[in-house]
């Protein structure tokens, strides 16, 4: 079994590209049902958030797995392979158990340690585990993606920085705007981006915040928490013309502003500048935006450079973290090898067993009647004989397989046993 990690993240591809192929909670399920259905996928789970989706598979085969689940996500998401191919990294094996433990690490995030990515993760695997799309290997992957993310959080001081996503879009607001006391910020939303934002306002001095959410208990709890004042999202229209800043993070499936609304705002604060941060996947406020006089537009691919500003500071104990993966990925793949070493070390003493069972009829139809002394003694003498004989081969196939160079002799032993064939 093979595995694969196959997607998209800020890196490779647009946030017009990565919105069209992300799942949200209501068709990650049947996805994940439908991904393990493909040709030669055993096991799946999906991670999406708004600067990565990747597909996580355990594959019979590299080559025709990884060809299956291209095919599946861009059909998935109404797109050709053509269209997708050239934004997708893939990697199998030992790329794959890297690329996760380096996800789950924070080393491949846009900002590199921020907290968030780990719990993402931790969701990951439970929505995956619910709809019984998980198997023995990811299982073990996920959770050992869990313990080397803990040990980076715990060994380095990669987050000691309160460097993310939201952090950075505060810190291009202060630019723009220098004391931020006076600001008057709208929150749209209620999740970990949004909460994070609040908070890194608050430090910063703005005085007022507005949370703004489709479902009011959640703005209200967490208004309750910023000590600022909690609205629907129906009441955003009327509220604009009130702020010079607005920092949109909803799952919701098309933008949630219009830019009517905008507008009209604008006409209301005689086009003084305003500052929009759109950090949802897919895009909650308009793209053109910007074309109405007065606004400033930035989304999670224009924070870039202040992020590389805040990395400076994280960059040696990035290198602490990328020594930890690299260990566990070590660790890892030592038990997998291990584990592709099982089967064939039972199928060896599976056909032993069964000659020296043969064999050991042969004898007693030959004998005849025997004492029942020499019955057992016949059967501790085969049955020591087997042992014995098997010891070193099996030795030497989980010596091999745990230095990384048993896949020749796997493939001999079956030749030379003939695993193969039937009994």
């Amino acid at each position: 079994m093979h595995l694969l990690a196959i997607g998209v993240n800020h890196k490779t591809a647009p946030v017009a590209i990565r919105e069209q192929v992300s799942f949200g909670p209501e068709t990650l399920p049947d996805a994940l049902l439908d991904l393990t259905q493909q040709r030669g996928v055993r096991e799946g789970a999906i991670l999406s958030t708004c600067n990565r989706t990747e597909c996580y598979c355990a594959a019979t085969d590299t080559v025709a797995g990884q060809e299956a689940v291209i095919t599946w996500l861009a059909g998935f998401h109404g797109l050709t392979p053509e269209e997708l191919r050239p934004h997708l990294y893939a990697y199998h094996d030992r790329e794959a158990v890297t690329h996760l433990f380096r996800v789950s690490g924070s080393l491949d995030s846009l900002v590199v340690g921020e907290p968030q990515i780990l719990g993402q993760l931790k969701e990951a695997y439970r929505s995956a585990y619910h709809v019984g799309s998980l198997g023995p290997l990811l299982n073990r992957a996920f959770h050992h993606a869990f313990k080397v993310g803990k040990r980076v959080r715990s060994e380095t001081d990669i987050g000691g920085q309160a460097v993310s996503v939201s952090y950075a879009a505060v810190e291009l607001a202060r630019r723009i705007f220098g004391d931020l006391s006076r600001s008057r910020v709208l929150l749209i939303g209620a999740g970990e981006t949004i909460q994070l934002a609040g908070r890194h306002l608050r430090e910063a001095g703005v005085a007022t915040q507005l949370v703004a959410n489709r479902t009011l208990e959640n703005a209200e709890e967490l208004a309750a928490e910023l000590e600022v004042r909690a609205m629907p999202l129906d009441a955003v229209p009327e509220v604009l013309g009130e702020v010079d800043m607005v920092i949109s993070s909803t799952g919701a499936p098309t933008q949630v502003v219009e830019r009517a609304w905008l507008e009209r705002a604008q006409k209301r604060r005689k086009r003084q500048a305003m500052f929009l941060v759109d950090l949802a996947v897919p895009r909650d406020l308009p793209e053109d935006a910007e074309e109405v006089s007065g606004i400033y537009l930035y989304t999670v691919d224009d924070l870039q450079a202040v992020v590389e500003e805040n990395l400076q500071a994280r960059r040696q104990e990035a290198e602490r973290a990328e020594g930890i993966v690299e260990a566990n990925v070590e660790e890892f793949l030592q038990w997998l090898r291990s584990q592709e070493i099982v089967p064939t070390i039972k199928a060896m003493r599976a056909k032993a067993e069964a000659i020296r069972e043969q064999e050991l009829e042969r004898t007693r139809k030959r004998l005849g009647h025997v004492p029942e002394e020499m019955e057992s003694a016949l059967e501790k003498l085969s049955q020591a004989l087997v042992t014995k004989l098997l010891h070193e081969p099996t030795m030497q196939l989980r010596h091999c397989s745990e230095n990384g160079n048993g896949e020749e002799l796997i493939e001999a032993t079956h030749q030379l046993f003939r695993l193969d064939e039937d009994s």
